[in-house]
């Protein structure tokens, strides 16, 4: 009984020991590979009826985007071909999937060791001529040749990924509070419709490995089949076409473009609250037009030259330019106005109506009256004093020159030649010098009565002259501040979206 139950162990390891023998996969696959490759040709199209069109399952998976060159509208991507048998430019990472059916390529599985599938260098058998047609790549077809994998009845699938560089329409218009559609278009380059037919197993792009973008957010990646008939060919081709819907993020210019613009542009305004005599008036305003210059080279950096459309950023930053610029103009008036005199400038009637009447009333300004006041009442003091002191010394020249006259009157006889004696000539020499001096003080007097006021009719018009400077200033502040808000909230809340 033990030597049956050891004859029967033995001849149970035989067969197990045959068996693997009889299952190693290494001559098979070589002898299954000749076998398919021997009569094998490549340019043969597979199908068992040349008058039906080969079936072609074409599919995409996106894995990153890698760059969207708004200067030069391409997208840079890195894709994945399924193939079941992909400077406005567009990077991205993309895997194609192409699944056909190779009636050439098909094997009994009990032949040959079991063997259910190999692969195969796609340079060996037939491969469908699947290319990107809006590809901005120097050599079109970006693809890794993988292997194909062949099944034993016939299925191929072939999976080349790649670094594609596609052509991308790019719309700066709200920028960049944009979103952009970059249309990727594959399909046979020479074969048409009624030889090769591809088919879309799915409407949408298989997204479930894509690592996120820095700068853009990814809304959508459908697809769409198309039969289009071309002039060149009466036959219809079919092509497959997938539509990457991105939205920007808007945080990186939001920091870097647009709160620096605001800031520049509300420091413009501080410009017309700086007093004319400080001497950095028109310094601020040149200097914050500069600044916007060189933030407007900036942005000119990144969009594309075209003139179809001027982003809303750029829109933007042009009014603010322009309000800056027409500030320092406004600047350069008011600094003119402020250092007018009455020697060179005299203030016409209408200007005077408008920056001393009207606009200080509508603006609720008042000049310093309590100043001009003081000065009327001292100039009045002062011109009553002169007025007094004119008039005493005319009735002190009045009785001098009549007590001269009295005099002259009574030592003189008519017909008679009176000769003064020594008395009579000091009193009369002495009334003579101090007629002179009353006459040179009453010229005196009324000299410097005159200088008086001229002087203050001058500083009275240099006063209009400054204030009808600071009336420009407060409507300039009031009219540019509206115009700095209106534009910013036009311009930033016109846009679709404000983040992303």
């Amino acid at each position: 009984m033990k030597m049956v139950c050891r004859i029967s162990g033995v001849l149970i390891s035989l067969l197990f020991f045959s068996l693997l023998k009889g299952s190693e996969q290494g001559p098979h696959e070589r002898r299954l590979i000749n076998d398919l490759l021997r009569d094998y040709n490549v340019m043969e199209r597979p199908v068992a009826n040349e008058s039906e069109p080969l079936l072609l399952s074409f599919g995409l998976t996106l894995q990153q985007l890698i760059d969207v060159d708004e200067k030069n509208q391409i997208v840079t991507s890195n894709l994945w071909l399924n193939l079941d048998e992909k400077n406005e430019q567009l990077v991205t990472n993309l895997w194609l999937t192409l699944e056909w059916v190779d009636v050439n390529l098909r094997w009994n599985v009990s032949q040959y060791g079991g063997i259910r599938d190999i692969r195969i260098a796609p340079k060996y058998i037939w491969k469908p001529d699947v290319l990107m047609y809006n590809s901005a790549d120097e050599r079109i077809d970006s693809t890794f040749p993988t292997n194909v994998v062949v099944q034993h009845n016939g299925s191929c699938s072939y999976i080349p990924p790649g670094i594609f560089k596609s052509t991308c329409k790019i719309d700066i218009t709200w920028f960049p509070f944009d979103d952009q559609k970059c249309v990727m278009k594959f399909g046979s380059w020479t074969y048409d419709g009624n030889a090769l037919d591809l088919l879309l197993p799915s409407e949408e792009a298989d997204l479930s490995t894509y690592i996120d973008n820095g700068e853009w957010d990814l809304r959508g990646f459908p697809g769409v089949r198309n039969l289009i008939y071309y002039t060149c060919c009466p036959e219809p081709y079919v092509d497959i076409t997938f539509t990457l819907h991105i939205r920007r993020r808007t945080l990186y210019y939001g920091f870097n473009l647009i709160i620096p613009c605001v800031l520049i542009s509300s420091m413009a305004l501080l410009g017309f609250a700086l007093p004319p005599d400080s001497g950095e008036k028109l310094t601020l305003g040149v200097t914050i037009l500069l600044s916007l210059t060189v933030f407007m080279l900036q942005l000119a950096q990144n969009m594309p030259p075209t003139s179809d459309a001027v982003s809303i950023i750029g829109t933007y930053f042009a009014c603010t330019m322009v309000m800056v610029a027409f500030s320092v103009v406004m600047t350069v008036v008011v600094l003119n106005y402020h250092h007018r005199n009455s020697d060179t400038h005299e203030m016409p009637q209408c200007i005077k109506s408008l920056f001393l009447v009207w606009l200080p009333w509508i603006l609720r300004m008042s000049r310093p009256s309590r100043k001009m006041k003081e000065k009327r009442v001292l100039f009045n003091k002062k011109m009553k004093e002169l007025e007094l002191k004119e008039r005493s010394s005319r009735s002190l020249l009045a009785n001098v020159l009549e007590i001269d006259d009295d005099f002259r009157t009574a030592y003189s006889t008519p017909g008679y030649l009176h000769v003064p004696s020594n008395d009579d000539s000091s009193a009369i020499h002495s009334c003579i010098t101090t007629q002179r001096e009353l006459s040179s003080i009453t010229r005196e007097l009324r000299f410097i009565t005159n200088h008086l006021r001229d002087e203050d009719g001058a500083n009275e018009i240099i006063g209009e002259w400054k204030f009808a400077a600071m009336v420009i200033d407060r409507v300039c502040l009031i009219m540019f501040t509206i115009f700095t808000m209106v534009s910013t909230f036009l311009c930033l809340f016109s846009a679709p979206h404000l983040s992303a």
